[in-house]
């Protein structure tokens, strides 16, 4: 079983200790790590140190970290296709058909930009969007993030499998 830890719309310019503590803690499990973008600077992948990471730039990405991080990118863990973008303009109620569009080929496809929380499966396809990993939602909201788990000797989508969480509160 492959845990991978998904978050999104970060907005941080540098990688606080409390950003480094919270990561640490709730993605201790997962090997791996998409970052659906937004993540403003790029240096806040500093806090995934030793873990595989895969992140795309956002609308809010500095010209630097659009400059170092692809809009949207393809890749394949455990057998799985998984395509990671932080989403396509235009309307929120049609974002899951264009990034469709750009992963035809995807078993899941993992996107950011409306911060709304999001796991379900249509036409046999996993759709994450794992919301806003800072608490930025009406009245204070707790940030989330999501977890898939990839079973390599899964059959179709019984291989994938998804959970949306919430940041735990701090203390």
């Amino acid at each position: 079983m492959i845990r991978v830890g998904i978050l999104s719309d970060t907005h941080l310019n540098n990688c606080s200790d409390s950003f480094r503590r919270q990561v640490e803690t709730v993605f201790a499990e997962c090997p791996i790590i998409l970052h659906a973008g937004d993540l403003t600077d790029i240096s806040i992948l500093a806090a995934f140190s030793g873990k595989e990471v895969h992140a795309v730039h956002g609308n809010m990405c500095n010209s630097g970290s659009q400059q170092l991080l692809p809009v949207s990118k393809l890749i394949t863990i455990g057998g799985f296709q998984i395509g990671l973008c932080h989403g396509a303009w235009g309307p929120r109620q049609t974002i899951e058909e264009r990034v469709w569009a750009m992963f035809p080929e995807a078993d899941c496809i993992v996107y950011g930009h409306s911060h709304k929380a999001v796991c379900h499966r249509a036409g046999g396809v996993l759709f994450i969007n794992p919301g806003t990993f800072q608490s930025s939602g009406t009245h204070g909201a707790p940030g989330t993030y999501a977890i898939l788990q990839i079973d390599e000797s899964g059959d179709g989508q019984e291989g994938l499998q998804a959970t949306i969480h919430e940041l735990p509160q701090r203390a």
